[in-house]
Protein backbone atom coordinates (compact mmCIF):
# COMPACT_ATOMS: atom_id res chain seq x y z
CA UNK A 1 0.00 0.00 0.00
CA UNK A 2 1.59 3.39 -0.92
CA UNK A 3 1.09 5.89 1.96
CA UNK A 4 -1.11 8.96 1.33
CA UNK A 5 1.02 12.22 1.41
CA UNK A 6 0.12 15.82 1.14
CA UNK A 7 2.14 18.45 -0.28
CA UNK A 8 2.02 22.04 -1.24
CA UNK A 9 0.89 22.77 -5.08
CA UNK A 10 0.53 25.37 -7.63
CA UNK A 11 -2.31 24.14 -9.80
CA UNK A 12 -1.97 27.54 -12.17
CA UNK A 13 1.48 26.21 -12.87
CA UNK A 14 0.54 22.87 -14.20
CA UNK A 15 -2.76 22.29 -16.35
CA UNK A 16 -3.26 18.38 -15.91
CA UNK A 17 -2.84 18.65 -11.54
CA UNK A 18 -5.41 21.60 -12.03
CA UNK A 19 -7.59 19.62 -13.81
CA UNK A 20 -7.12 16.39 -11.32
CA UNK A 21 -7.80 18.61 -8.71
CA UNK A 22 -11.30 19.99 -10.38
CA UNK A 23 -12.75 16.59 -11.02
CA UNK A 24 -11.99 15.59 -7.66
CA UNK A 25 -13.46 19.36 -6.16
CA UNK A 26 -16.41 18.34 -8.61
CA UNK A 27 -16.75 15.01 -7.31
CA UNK A 28 -17.10 15.92 -3.92
CA UNK A 29 -19.21 18.87 -4.00
CA UNK A 30 -21.59 16.79 -6.03
CA UNK A 31 -21.52 14.45 -2.84
CA UNK A 32 -22.19 17.94 -0.39
CA UNK A 33 -25.58 18.89 -2.75
CA UNK A 34 -27.05 15.43 -2.19
CA UNK A 35 -26.93 15.94 1.13
CA UNK A 36 -28.05 19.51 1.16
CA UNK A 37 -30.20 18.56 -1.76
CA UNK A 38 -29.43 21.78 -3.70
CA UNK A 39 -26.67 21.90 -6.90
CA UNK A 40 -26.30 25.29 -6.94
CA UNK A 41 -23.10 25.21 -5.26
CA UNK A 42 -21.02 27.72 -7.05
CA UNK A 43 -17.40 24.96 -6.61
CA UNK A 44 -19.22 22.19 -8.29
CA UNK A 45 -19.83 24.57 -11.01
CA UNK A 46 -16.12 26.03 -11.33
CA UNK A 47 -14.49 26.06 -14.31
CA UNK A 48 -10.43 24.89 -14.59
CA UNK A 49 -9.71 28.67 -15.06
CA UNK A 50 -11.54 29.78 -12.56
CA UNK A 51 -9.47 26.98 -10.26
CA UNK A 52 -6.47 28.74 -11.23
CA UNK A 53 -7.26 32.24 -10.97
CA UNK A 54 -8.34 31.01 -7.79
CA UNK A 55 -5.53 33.55 -4.91
CA UNK A 56 -5.25 30.92 -2.76
CA UNK A 57 -2.33 28.72 -1.77
CA UNK A 58 -3.09 25.14 -2.27
CA UNK A 59 -2.50 21.47 -0.71
CA UNK A 60 -2.82 17.89 -2.35
CA UNK A 61 -3.55 14.53 -0.45
CA UNK A 62 -2.21 12.35 -3.14
CA UNK A 63 -1.35 8.16 -2.98
CA UNK A 64 0.92 7.64 -5.62
CA UNK A 65 -0.03 9.96 -8.56
CA UNK A 66 -3.85 10.16 -7.63
CA UNK A 67 -4.81 13.26 -5.90
CA UNK A 68 -7.42 11.67 -3.14
CA UNK A 69 -8.18 15.74 -1.81
CA UNK A 70 -7.36 18.97 -1.80
CA UNK A 71 -7.16 21.93 0.54
CA UNK A 72 -7.41 25.87 -0.42
CA UNK A 73 -6.82 28.71 1.95
CA UNK A 74 -6.30 32.09 2.16
CA UNK A 75 -4.76 34.31 4.68
CA UNK A 76 -7.94 33.91 7.43
CA UNK A 77 -10.27 31.48 5.61
CA UNK A 78 -10.42 28.07 4.60
CA UNK A 79 -11.38 28.26 0.84
CA UNK A 80 -12.32 25.26 0.38
CA UNK A 81 -11.51 20.95 1.43
CA UNK A 82 -12.46 18.41 -1.11
CA UNK A 83 -11.99 14.80 -0.84
CA UNK A 84 -12.32 12.43 -3.58
CA UNK A 85 -15.84 10.17 -2.32
CA UNK A 86 -14.05 6.72 -2.73
CA UNK A 87 -11.95 7.75 0.08
CA UNK A 88 -14.50 9.24 2.31
CA UNK A 89 -14.09 8.62 5.91
CA UNK A 90 -10.13 7.53 5.75
CA UNK A 91 -9.21 10.71 7.35
CA UNK A 92 -7.85 12.27 4.61
CA UNK A 93 -10.01 15.91 5.25
CA UNK A 94 -8.82 15.59 8.85
CA UNK A 95 -5.34 15.18 7.77
CA UNK A 96 -5.44 18.67 5.38
CA UNK A 97 -7.30 20.63 7.73
CA UNK A 98 -4.44 20.05 10.08
CA UNK A 99 -1.72 21.16 7.62
CA UNK A 100 -3.97 24.21 6.87
CA UNK A 101 -4.26 25.16 10.34
CA UNK A 102 -0.95 24.82 10.62
CA UNK A 103 -0.18 27.15 7.70
CA UNK A 104 -2.42 30.27 8.54
CA UNK A 105 -0.89 33.01 10.50
CA UNK A 106 -3.38 34.54 11.97
CA UNK A 107 -4.97 34.29 15.37
CA UNK A 108 -8.82 33.58 13.82
CA UNK A 109 -9.92 31.02 11.20
CA UNK A 110 -12.81 31.08 8.80
CA UNK A 111 -14.77 28.56 7.12
CA UNK A 112 -18.17 27.51 5.67
CA UNK A 113 -19.78 24.74 4.67
CA UNK A 114 -23.18 23.36 3.52
CA UNK A 115 -25.57 24.05 6.64
CA UNK A 116 -27.21 20.74 5.92
CA UNK A 117 -23.67 19.19 5.70
CA UNK A 118 -23.53 17.51 8.66
CA UNK A 119 -20.51 15.70 7.93
CA UNK A 120 -18.04 18.38 7.12
CA UNK A 121 -19.65 20.31 10.04
CA UNK A 122 -18.69 18.07 12.67
CA UNK A 123 -15.15 17.74 11.19
CA UNK A 124 -14.95 21.70 11.88
CA UNK A 125 -16.39 21.11 14.86
CA UNK A 126 -14.04 18.47 16.21
CA UNK A 127 -11.43 20.96 15.76
CA UNK A 128 -12.78 23.44 17.71
CA UNK A 129 -14.36 25.51 15.46
CA UNK A 130 -17.47 27.45 16.70
CA UNK A 131 -20.30 27.94 14.70
CA UNK A 132 -20.87 32.03 14.35
CA UNK A 133 -23.94 32.54 11.74
CA UNK A 134 -25.95 30.78 9.46
CA UNK A 135 -25.94 32.65 6.03
CA UNK A 136 -28.43 32.27 3.34
CA UNK A 137 -26.45 33.12 0.13
CA UNK A 138 -28.79 32.57 -2.68
CA UNK A 139 -32.73 31.53 -1.86
CA UNK A 140 -32.87 28.51 -0.34
CA UNK A 141 -28.90 27.70 0.03
CA UNK A 142 -27.37 27.82 3.22
CA UNK A 143 -23.81 27.75 4.55
CA UNK A 144 -23.13 27.69 8.20
CA UNK A 145 -20.29 29.29 9.00
CA UNK A 146 -17.68 28.57 11.81
CA UNK A 147 -14.98 30.13 13.29
CA UNK A 148 -11.95 28.84 15.24
CA UNK A 149 -9.98 31.37 17.71
CA UNK A 150 -6.57 30.58 18.85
Amino acid sequence: MVAIEIVRVAPAADLGLAEQILAVQKSSYAVEARLIGDDRIPLLHESVDDLCAAQVHWLVARQGDEILGAAAWSESEIDRLVVAPRAHRQGIGRALVVVVIESIAGQRIQVATGRDNSPARRLYESFGFVHTENQQVLPGLWLARYELVR
